[in-house]
């Protein structure tokens, strides 16, 4: 599309100059048919208009320059008619680049007003040519500025409608959590309360029955009941804790989580013990979820530091044990900000949902200890990993 501009605009500055509007002489000597080519030359430039604009605008002013030189004081072309402007048309379109496409407007707002005063040739005092001057300099930085307007208008609108989108997904997604929590707690009160009472009848019935087949049957009824509520608990955790679709990884994850701290200066060492298959779904991806805050806080506040990630795997339990040694330098200001400060609690929260454990602490060496006790298996629909 550049070149093509710039063809367009050499055929015409050629036509309108060989037309007589411009500098072309009454009769073109060896000098003029020259200058003509220059000419054309000078508009090809229009090419490089978006990726050097300056120097297009550097171009055309210089091949101006030098037509009014060789007219006057040098006498060496003699236009035809003396009251036309000498600069091309494509000065025009170049005026236009160096406000749209460069952020330095000050020295682009520079080179537009030398070129505006070679093209208008105010040592020359003539309304017609001051005039056509300044149009053919201000027009084209006009349109930059409202093109440019408008461009940073449609940004800030699309940046805005998706800043509003994003918004809008993240009070759905929160309002979506808050509805999985009330129905968890509604379901748990309702539910909860009912099997309590049928688990009460049904010992209540086990001591009073007269025969022994209904005693039975009440026992097997009670003890159903007391599983139903256990199965109900961990359901309810569940539902609080993990929402649909949640991709975070399990304890296989754990080896790679550990390289990348250390590809990124933590040196950690990974030790596991036992079968991690023993870990069910959530209690894998809250494991990662209790490294991954660990490692996190050691990059933050305590750079230098070595780190020891021990997992322990047992039929019942799940017992993480993060430690790293003192830190070797100060913490980085601008790092340890960020962050809301709340990653510890709702891990704890988090933990506490699965019926686990955290604690940690400073250790004597000056470093840092973060244990959490998880139980083994919490029924969920998932495979174990």
């Amino acid at each position: 599309m550049d070149v093509l501009i710039a063809l367009f605009f050499v055929l015409l500055d050629t036509g309108v100059t060989l037309a007589g509007a411009s500098w072309w002489p009454a009769h073109p000597g060896p000098l003029a048919w020259a200058m003509l080519g220059v000419q054309a030359l000078a508009c090809l430039a229009l090419v490089a208009r978006r990726r050097a604009p300056l120097t297009v605008v550097a171009v055309l002013a210089a091949f101006t320059l030098a037509v009014t030189l060789l007219i006057s004081p040098a006498g060496a072309l003699t236009p035809a008619h003396t009251g036309n402007a000498w600069a091309p048309l494509a000065t025009a379109l170049a005026a236009y680049g160096p406000v749209f496409y460069r952020q330095d407007r000050r020295t682009a707002f520079v080179a537009l007003a030398v070129l505006t005063v070679i093209v208008a040739r105010p040592w020359e005092p003539s309304i017609t040519i001051i005039t056509i001057g300044l149009l053919r300099t201000a027009v084209g930085p006009l349109l930059a500025l409202y093109f440019d307007a408008r461009r940073r208008l449609v940004l800030a609108l699309t940046e805005r409608a998706e800043r509003a989108e994003r918004e809008r997904h993240l009070l759905a997604e929160q309002a979506r959590m808050e509805e999985r929590a009330r129905l968890a707690g509604e379901m748990h009160d309702v539910v909860t309360h009912r099997l309590s009472l049928m688990v009460l009848q049904a010992g209540a019935l086990r001591v009073t029955a007269a025969d022994e087949a209904t005693r039975q049957a009440a026992e097997e009824l009670r003890a159903a009941g007391c599983q139903a509520l256990a199965e109900l608990r961990d359901l309810v955790g569940i539902l609080r804790a993990t929402p649909d679709g949640d991709e975070t990884p399990s304890t296989s994850g754990l080896a790679a989580l550990v390289e990348e701290s250390t590809a990124v200066g933590t040196p950690v060492e990974l030790v596991e013990e036992g079968d991690r298959s023993l870990a069910s779904p959530v209690v894998g991806r809250t494991a990662y979820r209790v490294v991954r805050e660990a490692l996190t806080n050691v990059r933050k506040h305590a750079p230098g530091a070595r780190v020891t990630v021990r997992v322990a795997y047992a039929p019942e339990l799940v017992r993480l044990t993060i430690r790293n040694t003192a830190p070797t330098a100060a913490p980085h200001s601008a790092l340890a900000a960020t962050g809301s400060g709340l990653g510890l609690a709702n891990l704890r929260q988090r933990i506490e949902l699965v019926h686990g454990t955290l604690h940690g602490g400073r250790t004597p060496d000056g470093g840092y200890c973060l244990e959490a006790t998880l139980p083994a298996y919490v029924p969920t629909a998932e495979p174990a990993v």
